[in-house]
């Protein structure tokens, strides 16, 4: 009789088990290679919603992708549940711009909050002489991974400055083998989008002699005052090994976002997890310390918020 009673609880508890994993709601959220900021980014996201999965039932994963023209590619399929993404690639894809004008708008895109800023930045081994970024023509560049952010906005300013895709070699190599790349003389230089300090950038710049490029001048402050999610931006002196001068450049912003078919209750849960812990979240990470609750939750002009996000910075008076 013992026996058979252990076997019945045994028997209960498995049956508890399984109800709970069937219960629990897995989220995924894309990001990029995993030597940028955007997967340690979605790790960050992911590991403070995790702490309260007893409590909402939500699991949350994270995903090394192509990048952001990949994430909201995927997240318009179903393939992903969010994604980190780059808001020049946000604002084309909500509305069929640019890289996205085959596939049309996707007006079901919707921001869950915004999060650091991106400069444009451009690195070069100082043996290529390249000491501005009109000094690119002839030289053999990385661009980025294909479907990352920093080629989709490096074909747009190619076409600001009038080149062609043959004003330069285009190389292909894994983003991990990129510091190799440039130090071996493989490339002259590879294109980069991410919030400094960046580990990738301070692997490279401290392998061999390299130097940060300004991207600056007409063309630049063109496409800043034609376009609502580009802004100049500044990488300080002295942040990377050999940079001893400001760099100036211009940039986007970072934005975690959703589509408005992912439930609502699982994006407040999302949100509240994060801004509850913010103090905590900036410490994930060297880019994150400046971040402002306010300036996560804005209205960016980019795409909607998801009504899941506004409930939560409605509650915590940060939206109208």
């Amino acid at each position: 009789m013992r026996h058979f009673v252990i076997m019945v609880a045994a028997a209960l508890a498995a049956m508890q088990l399984s109800a709970a994993q069937a219960a629990e709601k897995i989220i995924t959220i894309g990001t990029a290679g995993v030597t940028g900021v955007y997967y340690p980014a979605g790790g960050a996201i992911c590991r403070l919603v995790n702490r309260g999965r007893k409590e909402h039932g939500i699991r949350c994963t994270v995903e090394s992708t192509g990048g952001s023209i990949n994430n909201l590619e995927s997240i318009r399929k179903g393939d992903l549940d969010l994604g980190v993404v780059q808001s020049d690639l946000l604002y084309d894809a909500y509305h069929g711009d640019e890289v996205f004008s085959d596939v049309g708008a996707d007006n079901k895109l919707r921001v869950v909050f915004m999060l650091h800023a991106e400069p444009f930045t451009v690195v070069a081994r100082k043996e290529a002489k390249i000491n501005n970024f009109d000094d690119l023509k002839g030289k053999r560049i990385y661009l980025g991974p294909p479907g990352s952010g920093p080629r989709a906005t490096m074909e747009e300013l190619i076409g600001r400055k009038g080149w062609s895709k043959k004003s330069f070699t285009s190389v292909d190599i894994k983003a991990s083998d990129q510091a190799q790349a440039l130090c071996t003389g493989k490339i002259d230089a590879m294109i980069y989008a991410g919030g400094h300090p960046n580990g990738a950038i301070q692997q490279i710049t401290s392998l061999c002699p390299t130097r940060l490029v300004d991207v600056s001048g007409p063309a630049i402050d063109k496409m800043v005052a034609d376009h609502p999610y580009y802004a100049h931006a500044v990488i300080p002196a002295g942040m990377y090994v050999g940079n001893p001068k400001d760099v100036h450049t211009f940039g986007v912003r970072a934005a975690l976002v959703a589509s408005a078919d992912l439930d609502q209750e699982i994006v407040y849960q999302i949100v509240k997890a994060v801004f509850d812990n913010l103090d905590n979240f900036k410490t994930l990470h060297p880019v994150f310390a400046t971040l402002d609750e306010r300036h996560m939750a804005e209205d960016s002009g980019l795409a909607p918020l998801h009504p899941g996000a506004y409930r939560y910075f409605k509650e915590k008076g940060l939206a109208q």
